[in-house]
């Protein structure tokens, strides 16, 4: 079965879930920021894959790698996203800033009037 990846923000992490046949599981939702309406997508980790989630917060970004599950149960179909690997990624960096005005240097072939008011 082939893996996917996806990028997002953590926007939800629900506590979790044990069940009376000892099977545990955690959702979690992520938003995706690649496109131009954002997407909120619930994922779930089973069994020993829970423990990823630990130390996660929402407004982190992280990229969640899954498989598409499906089962029926009475008549009804479901589909999960079975997270089996949650890595932290680190937001884009800003650029510098600087605390002194540029230099003619750092704008070769521009003229800097320093009286300009803009």
């Amino acid at each position: 079965m082939p893996a996917y990846e996806m990028e997002g923000t953590i926007k939800l992490l629900e506590e979790t879930k044990t069940f009376n046949s000892g099977f545990t599981k955690r959702e979690f939702v992520i938003t995706t920021d690649d496109d131009k309406y954002p997407q909120s997508i619930k994922f779930e980790c089973i069994k020993d894959r829970i423990t990823q989630l630990d130390g996660l917060a929402p407004g982190q970004r992280v990229k969640v790698s899954f498989d598409i599950r499906g089962n029926e149960y009475n008549g009804r179909h479901f589909v999960n996203l079975n997270a089996w690997k949650v890595e932290t990624t680190a937001p884009a960096s800003a650029p510098p800033i600087a605390d002194e005005p540029p230099f003619e240097d750092d704008f070769p072939g521009e003229i800097i009037d320093e009286d300009t008011p803009f």
